[in-house]
């Protein structure tokens, strides 16, 4: 029985074992960089983002987010990572599952402070302080004694039949209803950090049915049955009532956790059996997502797409464990599954969630960056000729705190040009450049890149560039039919280059490439002969991307055309 077992788990190994095909790798930010990878099974496709991280340390940190701010309500990953990045620069993943009122099910841990108890029967996520991911089955004691003796307490969730719960301004502004509980609200009580024994003080008691508003500097001990009994009697106003959760293993040294699971990869293996509380439902294919760490230490998030038959048809949870582990993670656990598996950057959905739409979640887990960032510019390729097509560079770059500011564009051989040097308030700051000099004249043609230098008062220093190049070769794109057919493009050449056109779908898939060849200064042109694949191509619409490569870079152009 054992071996068959262990045959299953190879040829799983081996159906899914196709090779994965990148489709570009675009730098979000330092550190972090993000690509869209397509993995064929013989399930059929399957999309997966993939979003790599610096080491949480330093500049860098990997932290879980509540929506709203509270333990209950929803929001979508892009809104909470827009929110997030008022202080930094943020990428996010969905976190753990949640129930319908959208408290998340599992652990949460911010800043080191416990805002929402474990679930001991899945995997939970720490980030260790040396930046160490870990992925363990956690369980909490939690405590509460005032006149009487310890008693158990709940943290941050509905008490049960006859127990009794803390509820700190981590779960919101009020308590949940409850008939006929006991409520006891609690001032002067600090933040709960696992290990730690805190105290306040009873404000005043009374039997409610919830509702009671949550004080900012304490919390609300609720009582329900029995619980109720010993609250009433053994936490009387002006009593001091001591709190305290103990995690096993201990995570006092945990800066930041949050639930999800199972457990996918230990010690570079998959996991084939981690025994959780999944059911089949949540095991088989379907969108995922996860997070991993490599033996560098840099961390990986992965979005599975899936629900979506001819792009992609999701993953099981094997399979995720499969990809972690050929993304090289040695460390590694799932996070929420279903719809809600989402992937963002800066308010931006990175990943295609069924039906294109969002599932507001619980939480997510963010990779923040906290030094200046620069955004892409505007124009991969500036081409100040006058066609009205990528005449003008915006740049921009975003400071998470006041900063003194270099911002400078370089160009060939080391020409710079200084945009501003001086004190920036926290924020996101804009430029717009024609590629021309004072007088008019067009800036050297080549390589360009955009630098920011902030300087911080406390003597942190933070460089971030983005690379663009100005190229006047290729201009005044013009598309039309032809004889036959076939679909003529003319364009405009400032200098001598290689030429290729590309007649592409309007969903970006190439159906037919021109001969390339080299074409001097002036105006010329490219035809395709109306054909792909040797066959006459599909009536519909198209786009002509024209091409010019020579020794100042790679120029294109692209206009859309019907094929009649």
């Amino acid at each position: 029985m054992l071996v068959s077992k262990v045959i299953v788990a190879a040829l799983a190994v081996a159906v899914f074992a196709a090779p994965a095909q990148a489709q570009g790798r675009e730098l979000l930010m330092p550190g972090v960089t993000y690509e869209r990878q397509v993995v064929f099974s013989s399930h059929g496709p399957v999309a997966v983002h993939v979003l790599t991280a610096h080491k949480p340390g330093g500049l860098w940190s990997l932290e879980p987010a509540l929506s709203n701010s509270a333990i209950v309500g929803r929001q979508t990953v892009t809104a909470l990572s827009r929110e997030a990045g008022r202080g930094a620069t943020v990428a996010a993943v969905n976190g753990d599952f949640f129930a319908g009122g959208g408290a998340p099910e599992g652990i949460v841990v911010r800043g080191g402070v416990l805002e929402h108890e474990p679930r001991s029967d899945r995997a939970s996520v720490g980030v260790a302080p040396d930046g160490t991911l870990r992925v363990d089955r956690v369980r909490v004691f939690g405590r509460w004694w005032g006149t009487g003796q310890r008693r158990p307490l709940d943290l941050n969730r509905p008490p049960a039949a006859n127990g009794a719960a803390l509820f700190t301004p981590s779960w919101g502004t009020s308590t949940p209803a409850g008939q006929g509980v006991v409520e006891a609200v609690i001032s002067g009580l600090p933040p709960i950090r696992a290990g730690v024994e805190l105290a306040g003080s009873v404000a005043r008691i009374g039997q409610t049915n919830g509702g009671t508003p949550i004080p900012r500097d304490g919390a609300v001990l609720v009582g329900r049955g029995a619980g109720a009994g010993f609250v009433s009697s053994e936490a009387p106003s002006g009593a001091t009532l001591n709190v305290r959760l103990l995690l096993s293993p201990d995570w006092s040294d945990v800066s930041s956790a949050l639930g999800g699971g199972p457990a996918l990869v230990r010690d570079g293996r998959p996991v084939f059996r981690h025994a959780e509380a999944f059911g089949e439902t949540l095991l088989g294919r379907a969108p995922r997502s996860a997070v991993g760490q490599l033996r560098d230490g840099r961390v990986v998030l992965v979005a599975v797409d899936g629900g979506q038959r001819g792009y992609s048809v999701g993953m099981t949870s094997f399979e995720l464990a499969q990809t972690l582990v050929r993304l090289s993670a040695v460390t590694g656990s799932g996070l929420g599954t279903g719809p809600a598996a989402t992937m963002a950057f800066e308010g931006r959905l990175l990943n295609r969630p069924p039906g294109g739409r969002e599932t507001p979640v619980a939480d997510a887990l963010l990779v923040a960056y906290r030094g200046v960032y620069a955004a892409p510019p505007s124009e991969p390729v500036l081409s100040p000729n006058a066609d009205g097509v990528a005449e003008t560079e915006s740049l921009a770059y975003k400071l998470p705190r006041a900063a003194t500011v270099t911002a400078e564009l370089v160009g060939p051989g080391r020409l710079t040009r200084t945009l501003e040097s001086r004190a920036r308030e926290a924020g996101t700051h804009r430029f717009s450049w024609g590629g021309r000099a004072a007088g008019g004249a067009v800036e050297p043609e080549g390589a360009w890149q955009f630098r920011v230098t902030a300087a911080e008062p406390g003597g942190q220093t933070t460089t971030a560039q983005r690379d663009f190049s100005l190229n006047r070769t290729l201009g005044s794109l013009a598309v039309r039919p032809g004889a036959r057919r076939s679909v003529r493009a003319s364009f405009a050449l400032a200098h001598a280059a290689k030429v290729t056109g590309f007649i592409e779908t309007r969903a970006g898939a190439v159906v037919a490439v021109t001969r390339t060849r080299t074409l001097n200064a002036g105006r010329r042109a490219v035809v395709w002969n109306g054909r792909a694949s040797g066959r006459p191509a599909h009536r519909g619409g198209y786009v002509f991307r024209v091409a010019a490569v020579n020794k100042l870079g790679r120029a294109e152009l692209a206009q859309r055309f019907a094929l009649g």
